[in-house]
């Protein structure tokens, strides 16, 4: 049996990728560029991060936690728009991942005030 070479497909598969790309269906992939980039980025706010937590006059300021949230949040957004790929995602997908993701931050941050109110009033 002959093998067929990957990039050669039957006459239905090729009508089927014309008629993607027809009807605007194409979907962007990264280059090795970007990947080297969003890697460097990821490196260097993972520096920062050990780098602000070895400073004891960081560490004892109101800005410590919240500055290693956004660092981590930002490293999450990157990780998740190139690596899981949901920036060249349908916008249905960015929807489904998005719409879930932002009611359990909301709930976790509501969660957090109160929390926070009931030990102040019991502390």
């Amino acid at each position: 049996m002959a093998h067929e070479p990957a990039h050669h497909g039957t006459p239905e598969t090729l009508a089927s990728a014309e008629a993607h790309v027809a009807a605007g269906e194409v979907h962007e992939h990264p280059t090795w560029g970007t990947y080297k980039w969003v890697a460097l980025i990821l490196t260097v706010i993972t520096i920062v991060e050990v780098w602000v937590y070895y400073i004891p006059a960081f560490v004892a300021s109101r800005l410590f936690v919240p500055a290693l949230l956004i660092m981590s949040a930002v490293k999450f957004v990157i990780v998740v728009l190139f690596y899981m790929h949901l920036k060249y995602d349908h916008k249905l997908f960015r929807a489904l991942f998005t719409g879930p993701l932002i009611i359990a931050v909301t709930t976790i941050v509501a969660l957090m005030f109160l929390f926070a109110k009931l030990v102040i009033r019991t502390g």
